[in-house]
């Protein structure tokens, strides 16, 4: 596969190109805004907003962090956030040895 940015051959399963940094790969942002349960720091809401957004986590953390050091401000929208963000469902692993459901 070629990134459609650089024009360099990146593999196939790629989501964002080693070359270029572009994002590549047909991945879906998330449609509702949630708190995700895998990957959180404190409480999710950075890692929710990047997955909403789809942006970096990372600058999005850098940036929330910058507005409450500069204007002390942030923890408050923040603290909104977390408690007015649910959290994402539970996802729930099927039984060791259940068989699918088939149409018999």
């Amino acid at each position: 596969m070629y990134c459609n940015y650089c024009g360099k051959v990146i593999q196939d399963d790629a989501a964002v190109c080693a070359y270029c940094g572009i994002r590549v790969g047909g991945s879906l942002a998330r449609t509702k805004l949630v708190r995700p349960r895998l990957g959180r720091k404190i409480a999710g809401v950075c890692l929710g907003f990047s997955e909403y957004f789809d942006v970096d986590v990372t600058l999005v953390r850098v940036v929330w962090l910058v507005t409450v050091i500069m204007s002390g401000i942030g923890i408050i929208p923040y603290i909104i956030a977390w408690i007015v963000m649910p959290e994402e469902p539970l996802l729930l692993s099927a039984p060791v040895g259940a068989r699918p459901a088939t149409n018999a």
